[in-house]
């Protein structure tokens, strides 16, 4: 069993700003504190938009803290949870997967509830959530009130 404090996850829109400059250099200060505080997991959707810029931080961040792990908490298999995206998303999506230290799959096949279900995953084993939320609506929102009920430290970029 992992130990939780060493745990963060993450939760965003899809849709991000054009320029994603200032938000990519918060993203990258608030792992490298949550590092420094000795969070080892990052664990990440694999959705397009914030989940993907997280994961590519992440992993660019290894180059200086090779202890650090990107774990892949997927809702569904990835044929499955990409099937509707562009080729451009499918591309970095599977170039993400193969650089993550671990992918995990939560359910053998899509089902109305796998995405909610791998956000609750995701918050219940972490002690951190690093979000990006400009909605009183949707996913992003629901995990945030979720990780605020569950006491989780939230950075909110």
């Amino acid at each position: 069993m992992i130990d939780r404090s060493k745990v963060a996850c993450f939760s965003g829109h899809r849709r991000l700003p054009q320029d994603c400059t200032e938000l990519q250099a918060n993203l990258e200060k608030a792992i490298i504190e949550l590092i420094e505080r000795g969070v080892i997991f990052f664990g990440n959707g694999g959705a397009v938009g914030f989940d993907a810029l997280a994961a590519t931080a992440v992993l660019k961040l290894k180059e200086n803290y090779p202890h650090i792990r990107l774990v892949m908490v997927l809702p569904c298999p990835p044929e499955q949870q990409s099937l509707k995206w562009n080729d451009d998303q499918k591309k970095r999506y599977y170039e993400i997967l193969e650089q993550a230290d671990k992918v995990r799959i939560l359910s053998p096949q899509y089902t109305n509830n796998c995405m909610l279900d791998r956000n609750r995953h995701m918050v219940d084993n972490s002690a951190y959530l690093i979000c990006y939320l400009r909605e009183q609506r949707g996913g992003t929102f629901y995990t945030v009130n979720y990780a605020e009920r569950k006491g989780l430290n939230i950075f909110r970029l």
